[in-house]
């Protein structure tokens, strides 16, 4: 782990391998642990993976005003790429990171050599009914939060060591307090808004999802996301936390496509 200052914050940043750069970006209410199962397999395949912790996320400053709003996680993925010497990159995302991860393709599209969403977001669908809780959190009994939503996110394939290692940063009050400051900064008109750009911008892209997800549907969120992004979608058993539930194939469906690229 590295720390990356930025202008505004400074970022816990994990930056291993080499080759072309893949930047890994997860959700919420996750870290950059969520990669943990993925990146060894791609740096052996042959990629230099970036994985940040999100501002406002896992161990990465907040910005001071307490908004770590995805457009402004855009704005400071391409500042974190300028300061690694990054002129693009294959950009994965999951959950709410690929609103940042759309947005940033929308926006900067010549930062992204490619986009690929796993389980991610389509138009205002960020599945704010499973967040509403955590924004009407009592901020008194924040260190009653990472228990609670680690007992939520336990699955039959997703173990408990995984849940344990991607809310680790958020154990007690003042981890409580960034989960609860981080989904009151989610705001689904930011990739609802961006729609067109985000399809003219023709990022060559690739959708992965679960067969098992039970926060965002497939046929109302990933089939018209890969419709939007004329990408191939590609469905593997699993849950919602598919980096951390079936890495290999999340992995290998990264190299696979990130090789197309080059061809």
């Amino acid at each position: 782990m590295a720390r990356v200052p930025l202008r505004e914050v400074a970022l816990e940043v994990r930056d291993e391998g080499r080759g072309p750069p893949a930047l890994l970006l997860h959700g919420f209410p996750t870290s950059n642990r969520l990669w943990d199962g993925v990146v060894p397999l791609l740096c052996a395949s042959g990629l230099r993976c970036i994985a940040p912790d999100l501002a406002g996320y896992g161990l990465s400053d907040p910005p001071a005003d307490g908004e770590p709003r995805m457009e402004r996680q855009a704005r400071w993925t391409i500042e974190l790429l300028d300061s690694l010497g990054v002129e693009s990159a294959l950009v994965v995302a999951h959950d709410v990171g690929s609103a940042a991860a759309e947005i940033l393709a929308a926006d900067f599209p010549r930062r992204a050599r490619g986009l690929v969403v796993a389980d991610g977001v389509y138009a205002d669908q960020w599945a704010m009914e499973w967040v509403e809780s955590i924004q009407q959190w009592e901020p008194e009994k924040a260190a009653r939060l990472a228990p609670v939503l680690a007992r939520r996110l336990r699955s039959p394939t997703l173990p408990a060591a995984a849940v344990d290692a991607m809310l680790s940063p958020y154990q007690g009050e003042r981890g409580g307090l960034r989960l609860i400051a981080a989904a009151r900064a989610l705001h689904p008109r930011e990739t609802a808004d961006r729609l067109q750009a985000l399809r003219a911008a023709g990022v060559p892209s690739l959708v992965l999802w679960g067969t098992e997800d039970r926060y965002l549907p497939i046929d109302s969120v990933a089939r018209p996301l890969a419709d939007l992004l004329r990408a191939e979608l590609h469905l593997i058993p699993g849950g919602h936390f598919l980096p951390a539930e079936a890495p290999r194939q999340v992995a290998e469906e990264i190299v696979a496509f990130e090789k197309s690229l080059s061809d």
